[in-house]
């Protein structure tokens, strides 16, 4: 019996790690993209993840993504910002719990329990929103740092985000 509830938490503890599909978000500030077009070939485009390296490469595809869809070749990120919400949520947690049960024989037992957590890891299960608005263009990509092709940047993230 053990055994299997050791098993059963170290499965949710894994789906709870997980990071979501690629997709758009269900509401506003959920997991996922979100697009908002702020002119005819401006973007504000977000997106939001576990892991702030992949809420990055997610923004930057779905940028490709609307870069695509309107016919455009390139995109600038004219600015850009992340969103941590679990800064200071570091630190360690305390809880008191208490539980009761009644057991065989009509006896009955009343259980008193003290804990700490301590997060594992970089981060303690925040969200991080990575905020990029961009630029669409086409014809002959600019030669700066922060324009991409919409193509290649399309090819080599996809895979990732998706898997």
């Amino acid at each position: 019996m053990k055994r299997l509830l050791m098993c059963y938490a170290v499965v949710l503890v894994a789906a709870c790690a997980s990071t979501p599909a690629y997709g758009p978000a269900a509401k506003s500030g959920a997991m996922g993209y979100e697009s908002l077009q702020i002119e005819n070939n401006r973007f504000r485009v977000s997106y939001t993840d576990t892991d702030a390296a992949k809420a990055r490469d997610r923004a930057l595809l779905r940028a490709a993504e609307i870069t695509m869809e309107r016919g455009a070749e390139w995109f600038e990120v004219t600015s850009s910002y992340s969103s941590d919400e679990s800064v200071g949520d570091r630190a360690p947690r305390s809880s008191v719990t208490i539980g009761g049960s009644s057991g065989s024989y009509g006896r009955s037992s009343v259980g008193v329990g003290v804990g700490i957590g301590f997060p594992i890891g970089g981060s303690s299960g925040g969200k991080v929103t990575e905020v990029l608005e961009i630029l669409i263009g086409s014809g002959e990509k600019p030669d700066r740092p922060n324009v991409y092709d919409a193509r290649s940047v399309d090819i080599n993230l996809r895979g990732a985000a998706t898997s």
